[in-house]
């Protein structure tokens, strides 16, 4: 098993029996990751998970209706739009005086390890919305640059903890 996958698998809960639960009595921190709008849709060729349903299989068909459905176009960041919005999260977490472990701007996804004093859910909604007022200042405004909602893995011991730091600082394709 490679260096990565081994990181991949500690940052998702696999030394824990409940990665997808809140530990008793709080998380060490969370691994949050959101994908730029319409970078991964519904019935991608690459799998896709549904919240209430868990991973599914590719289906043209409802991938077809997703891209019809989108309100804009999809997005990719550049290198100066990663760093803005890399910059945003960092600002931010130091306002709310949350610890961010780290985080990582693809040009279709962000990765961050952050313990915060509210609930995920809460704290991906702020670093999406901050990434996006300080995107919309530098750049040209969009409606949407994030996809709508995000993956959040609680990080419920110092390996959970530890792979997740690993795995969004050194287990992400740096083109």
């Amino acid at each position: 098993m490679s260096f990565a996958t081994r990181a991949l698998l500690c940052s998702h809960g696999m030394k824990s029996d409940r990665p997808n639960e809140p530990p008793l009595p709080e998380p060490l921190g969370y691994l949050l990751t959101w994908r730029t709008h319409g970078s991964w849709l519904p019935g991608d060729q690459r799998g896709w998970v549904r919240k209430a349903g868990g991973n599914q299989a590719p289906d043209e068909q409802r991938h077809r209706a997703a891209a019809r459905a989108m309100n804009a176009e999809e997005v990719r960041l550049n290198s100066q739009q990663r760093i803005i919005a890399e910059q945003a999260i960092r600002d931010h977490c130091q306002f709310r005086n949350w610890q961010l472990f780290a985080v990582n701007c693809r040009s279709n996804h962000v990765h961050a390890v952050v313990s915060a004093d509210l609930h995920p859910k809460e704290v991906l909604r702020q670093l999406k919305a901050w990434a996006t007022r300080r995107l919309n200042e530098a750049d040209s405004p969009q409606d949407a640059w994030w996809a709508e909602k995000g993956s959040i893995r609680y990080l419920n011991s110092e390996a959970a903890l530890e792979g997740g730091i690993v795995y969004v600082r050194d287990a992400q394709d740096r083109k």
